[in-house]
């Protein structure tokens, strides 16, 4: 049988997604979890690789087994085998044909920035911290350049693997909150580091170091040395992954919002 399932995890405590032989991995603790409750190897594979101190609210995987237990044996099962950072949110039956990666048609993150002068002692793992105020306004104007099909070249860090840097971007949004800023993109996939290099891209041009057609420019030189800051791991968050609806596979779960 093949299963789905929706997995949250505070990225802050993990050396990524991917499972590591020397360091501590998300995939590593939900593979030791399910194995523990099929009483045999399982692996996992994901929608889409989240990078040291990256969160999830929303991450998707799917696993085969042989091992027959209930949905609510599966799920109690592996929460109460993994660590208190990771939880597994729903869990369901699917075909043969579903594939947490290649059948996903859209990934949604959200990064959080604290726009304040003194940073946060409770949400310093959880939010990016920018002290110089931040026109959300001219960030949301540079972000529209970003919106449609395009080569992101300028975005994707230097060991990035992707064989193509052509991303669609279906939605950028720029809002505030009171003193939190957020940051919400949806595309077909992403780069590695695509969002955090979008946000600190857009986060200069939010304290007025660059006009907002900058990111223009950016984006057009097809260069990551022109690109500017890689933004902290500790605003992101995967906040959804869509699919065809004849899988059944809710989109999105809670959308962190702080403040």
């Amino acid at each position: 049988m093949r299963f789905a399932c929706a997995v949250e995890y505070d990225g802050a405590g993990f050396s990524g997604w991917q499972r590591q032989a020397h360091a501590r991995s998300v995939q590593g603790a939900v593979e030791q979890a399910l194995s523990f409750v099929a009483d045999h190897s399982v692996q996992v594979s994901c929608a889409g690789r989240t990078d040291a101190g990256v969160h999830a609210t929303w991450q998707v995987v799917h696993f085969d087994t042989e091992a027959r237990r209930s949905e609510r044996s599966w799920l109690l099962g592996a929460n109460a085998n993994l660590p208190g950072d990771v939880r597994l949110l729903q869990l369901q039956p699917v075909d043969d044909r579903f594939h947490a990666r290649f059948s996903a048609q859209t990934r949604s993150y959200r990064y959080v920035i604290l726009n304040r002068a003194v940073q946060s002692a409770l949400l310093r793992h959880r939010v990016a911290w920018e002290h110089r105020l931040l026109d959300e306004a001219d960030m949301q104007q540079g972000a529209r350049y970003l919106v449609g099909e395009h080569d992101f070249s300028s975005f994707r860090a230097v060991a990035c693997q992707a064989k193509s840097p052509v991303r669609t971007v279906h939605r950028l949004e720029v809002g505030r909150r009171g003193d939190l800023v957020y940051l919400d993109v949806e595309a077909n996939a992403f780069l590695h580091h695509m969002v955090r290099n979008i946000a600190g891209v857009l986060m200069t041009v939010g304290r007025g170091d660059r006009q907002a057609d900058w990111v223009d420019e950016v984006l057009q030189h097809r260069d990551r040395a022109r690109g500017g800051v890689t933004a902290p791991a500790s605003g992101l968050y995967l906040v959804g992954v869509s699919y065809p609806p004849r899988h059944g596979l809710a989109a999105s779960g809670v959308v962190p919002a702080y403040g």
